[in-house]
């Protein structure tokens, strides 16, 4: 079978938080739960380290402005993240070439990791700062479930990764033109309060 599934919806949710993925597929595999994961991630050194990134993204993640900064500092270790994990699955698959899984994975990564980034810069400028902790816990919640269905269902979770892909999508283009509206008003309503305070200074 082919591993093209599992390599795009890793590169997906790598881009939404790498470590997640990496901690997920090492434990499937070092559990004996599946075959298709190299045993690179299985090793206990990468486990552990995955295990305090992930607990290190968990907080950061949820609070605002603090997880744009980890966003802008994860730029490129996430689509690197998602074209290493892909690559490795392509290697212990043989069904793909690790090149073209490299590009797939990293490519993934990259899109849902903008999507994401973007999604928080509009959610911290919007009025309603505590939407961020909403926002990252169903992201965890995401990567974990499509992850682990992937699994054992790698193409319906490859479908699923790319309808949340595209969702992602609308859903930034919706908040990016509610967050400028809002600066719109916030800019008008000073100028008027600027305009009322001159002319109580008078001439």
């Amino acid at each position: 079978m082919s591993v093209l599934p599992l390599v795009f919806t890793s590169g997906w949710a790598s881009g939404i938080n790498a470590y997640a993925v990496v901690l997920l597929l090492g434990v499937f595999g070092a559990t004996g739960l599946s075959d298709d994961v190299p045993e690179s991630l299985q090793s206990p050194g990468v486990l552990i380290a995955a295990g305090v990134l992930f607990a290190c993204e968990a907080v950061a993640d949820k609070i605002p402005y603090v997880d744009s900064v980890w966003d802008a500092a994860h730029t490129v270790i996430r689509p690197l993240s998602g074209a290493w994990v892909g690559a490795l699955l392509a290697g212990q698959s043989g069904s793909l070439s690790d090149v073209a899984a490299g590009a797939i994975g990293g490519s993934t990564a990259l899109a849902s990791h903008a999507v994401k980034a973007g999604t928080r810069m509009a959610v911290n400028t919007s009025p309603e700062p505590f939407s961020n902790a909403i926002l990252s816990t169903a992201e965890d919640l995401g990567v974990g479930g499509v992850v682990s269905f992937a699994m054992f269902h790698p193409e319906a979770a490859a479908v699923i990764a790319g309808v949340l892909l595209l969702l992602g999508v609308l859903l930034l283009a919706f908040l990016a033109s509610r967050v400028r509206r809002f600066l719109r008003r916030r800019a008008q309503r000073r100028e008027e309060r600027r305009l009322a305070a001159a002319a109580d200074r008078g001439p």
